[in-house]
């Protein structure tokens, strides 16, 4: 049995224990003395000797149950050992492969180009320019505080001016802690190769290429700080946009559009970022790709501006404000039988191309706290009273409800009055007899009263009318255009005054609605989308600024179409009669400046009061040539005094520079 070879013998003649030595030859003898274990021998035994003794064995010095002890925890041991690995490995083995790939494997989002913008004939408005930036990837720049405090000295060092404190507050309540986050950009080319050869030394910090925009500007390409209101321009993306369109793809270094047509169309221009599977060193620096997808660049925008008749347009403003002593202007040019729009200036501009790099302090506070408002699009956001350029909807609502007909005439001699108040006209004794055409043509605000609020025994539209024309025509309501911001403007009634202005609706606000006053208000846009409506013989299409987009996926060229918002608003008679009004007005009335035109052209203009110490605001709404027309030209500048004077001028500079030299 295997208990007997370690079985322990005692000696009969000694009082203690007596066991052989392991070495040959050699035996150890101890005996017990005095109640004491002492050796008490060494002894040689002869090869004879070692035969015959019966205390020649090999033993040990455990009894059998401590031995069994030993025995069960050395079991255990392994036991613990082997459920430890078990769990490791099998339980909890994806969770830390996923670590340990984390640690080694990183996938990291690449940015696609974004797509380029571009006039309708193909002349770039905006591209993309590679500037190098530092960026900070969160997990390896916080492993220690000493890799922090090198990497802040070195930045320092190369006067890399970055706000820690905000970093350090950013990076604990993010979760992509592998994806690099921007902290520092326009690196300038050789400072970027030297950062990016010794930042191999400083875990965390990598220099890389990244794109912004460029814009056309006033500087490079002469009257063009208007395309700012259309572009709109790119910027750093925003925690709250972060938030909000991160399950999307976004990143924290993305750029996305702001306002304008980046904005707009921020999903085209975007395209579709590519990733690289790729495999680190302990610092966190790349040592070879493992897997790429490729990014889809951004879609190509064909606008339908003109970027030649926008900087025209541009630059006859501003040679007529200057003249006239004025700073704030709008103008549009629009194809009516489309919607689309040709140029669109809203004056003044600015240079979008200081946000594309992160606008300064002192630029954007220069910027907002500018009295004329450069940042503001008049075009689309600014809400006027219309004056006198809203009467051919009177007039065609007037014939379209049989108030008048083409040849009913009133007498104007000076105003109407109502008890003690007097409305009068904006010529001193009137404009004697006058029919629908004449009432166009010389603006007789005699003749738009009567229609609009009734006179002795003669019914008006009244206000409901009124209102429900001027919606026909698309006021009250935005036009579509492709461009965030566009306002409604505003048609009041009775129950809009007693609700804002706690106050009742008289025989006066009627009047005032007729003639484009009182509390009407329209923006440039709308005034130039009914007057194509005229135009075009009676279709109201909502406004357009992309022509077509190229898809960088399909490869095609996708056209937008033309939508109509409304159309047979009134007969169809009714509206040749107005525009035989609105011809009048050019070819005898007040645009007569426009009989110099190489082409035929109607046209309205309008005086719109807005407050009893500031000079009136000038409107001109026009279209040419008449009987074909090809462009609708309006024009509004701000306390411009009379439509006839400054606004008038504008127009008329543009159809002789597009007719006798552009086109």
């Amino acid at each position: 049995m295997f208990w007997k070879i370690f079985k322990r013998k005692r000696s009969k003649e000694d009082a203690g224990y007596a066991f052989d030595s392991i070495f040959v030859n050699e035996k150890i003898k101890l005996s017990h003395n005095s109640g004491s274990w002492v050796e008490d021998s060494f002894v040689n035994y002869n090869d004879e000797e070692l035969a015959s003794t019966d205390k020649n064995y090999l033993g040990v010095g455990l009894s059998n149950s401590r031995f069994i002890i030993f025995l069960i925890c050395l079991l255990l041991g392994l036991f613990v050992l082997f459920t430890r690995a078990a769990y490791l490995q099998v339980v909890k083995g994806e969770y830390y492969g996923a670590i340990s790939n984390d640690n080694r494997i990183r996938v990291y989002n690449i940015p696609s180009p974004r797509g380029i913008i571009y006039d309708r004939t193909g002349i770039p408005l905006v591209k993309n320019v590679p500037s190098f930036a530092v960026y900070v990837t969160p997990n390896d720049y916080r492993k220690n505080e000493d890799n922090q405090q090198l990497i802040k000295s070195w930045l320092d060092k190369n006067e890399i001016d970055i706000d820690f404190e905000k970093l350090e507050s950013v990076l604990p309540t993010k979760k992509e802690y592998f994806e690099p986050l921007l902290v520092f950009d326009g690196l300038d080319y050789e400072n970027a190769i030297r950062l990016q050869i010794e930042s191999a030394d400083y875990p965390g910090v990598m220099i890389d290429v990244k794109s912004k925009r460029e814009y056309l500007n006033k500087q490079r390409y002469g009257f063009t700080e208007s395309l700012a209101h259309i572009l709109g321009y790119e910027g750093s993306i925003s925690e709250n946009e972060y938030d909000e369109l991160r399950e999307s793809g976004y990143l924290l270094n993305d750029s996305i559009g702001k306002i304008g047509i980046e904005k707009q169309y921020e999903t085209e221009l975007r395209g579709r970022y590519g990733k690289e599977q790729i495999e680190v060193n302990a610092s966190g620096k790349a040592i070879k790709i493992l897997a790429k997808e490729e990014v889809v660049k951004g879609d190509a925008i064909y606008l339908s501006i003109d970027v030649t008749m926008q900087s025209k347009l541009e630059q006859i403003i501003e040679d007529y404000l200057a003249k006239y002593g004025k700073r704030k202007a709008v103008a549009i040019v629009m194809e009516p039988t489309t919607g689309e729009l040709l140029s669109m200036v809203s004056y003044p501009g600015y240079d979008n191309n200081l946000f594309s790099g992160g606008i300064g302090s002192e630029d954007y506070r220069s910027l907002i706290e500018n009295k004329d408002l450069p940042m503001f699009n008049r075009v689309i956001s600014g809400e006027y009273p219309s004056g006198s350029v809203i009467k051919p909807v009177i007039a065609s609502a007037a014939l379209n409800e049989g108030v008048v007909s083409e040849r009913t005439s009133f007498i104007s001699s000076g105003g109407v009055r109502i008890g003690q108040w007097f409305y009068p006209d904006w010529q001193a004794g009137g404009h004697g007899v006058t029919d629908v055409r004449k009432a166009l043509a010389q603006s007789v605000n005699t003749y738009f009263y009567i229609v609009g609020g009734g006179y002795g025994q003669h019914e008006g539209l009244g206000v409901y009318k009124i209102k429900d024309y001027c919606s026909r025509f698309g006021l009250n309501s935005s036009t579509g255009l492709d461009l965030p911001g566009e306002k409604t403007g505003l048609l009041p009634d009775p129950e809009w005054k007693k609700e804002v202005k706690n106050e009742k609706w008289y025989i006066g606000d009627t009047y005032h609605y007729a003639i484009g006053q009182g509390d009407v208000l329209v923006t440039p846009l709308q005034v130039a989308n009914y007057t194509s409506a005229f135009a075009n013989g009676g279709t109201l299409y909502q406004t357009k600024l992309v022509d077509r987009i190229f898809d960088q996926d399909t490869h095609q060229e996708i056209e937008t179409t033309s939508t109509v918002l409304n159309e047979n608003m009134v007969d169809p008679y009714n509206i040749t009669v107005v525009r035989q009004g609105m011809r009048q007005a050019v070819t005898s009335g007040s645009g007569r400046l426009l009989n110099s035109l190489p082409v035929s052209a109607a046209g309205k203009t309008g005086t719109a009061q807005w407050g009893l110490d500031n000079d009136p605001h000038a409107w001109f709404t026009s279209f040419a040539p008449y009987d074909n027309p090809e462009l609708v030209v309006t024009v509004l500048v701000e306390e411009g005094e009379e439509g006839s004077k400054i606004s008038t001028w504008i127009a008329n500079d543009f159809y002789n520079w597009y007719f006798r030299q552009y086109k």
